[in-house]
């Protein structure tokens, strides 16, 4: 087992997708800043946040409980970016970064959940 969270693969990647994600947003339309753009932000950042806390807890099960959150704000992060794509505000080689990364992310999160429940 890892040492810290931090070691984690899918807290790496998911860290790094919260950069490019801030990247990405830093460019949408000004009148987004309230909405779409704090929405995304949030989401992403829930990802690897959770994955942290969830590591930092005593039991599996608090642990499993803080992964399935951080999958499902991938869920609601790729759907705010199918938005953000399809209002334009980023293009579609931007979502194709984002989204495959997105979509490792959330596959190591599922295989992780998987994993910890077995050995439960």
């Amino acid at each position: 087992m890892t040492k810290t969270y931090k070691e984690l693969i899918v807290w790496q990647k998911s860290y790094k997708l919260s950069l490019l994600i801030y990247k990405l947003t830093g460019r949408f339309p000004r009148e987004e800043l309230y909405g779409l753009t704090s929405q995304i932000r949030r989401a992403v950042i829930s990802i690897p946040s959770n994955i942290a806390e969830g590591y930092c807890r005593q039991r599996k099960l608090e642990y499993i409980q803080f992964l399935q959150i951080s999958f499902a704000s991938g869920a609601e992060l790729e759907t705010q970016l199918l938005i953000a794509r399809d209002l334009g505000y980023i293009s579609n080689r931007d979502f194709e970064e984002a989204n495959l990364l997105l979509e490792e992310v959330m596959k190591m999160l599922n295989s992780l959940i998987s994993k910890i429940k077995t050995s439960i």
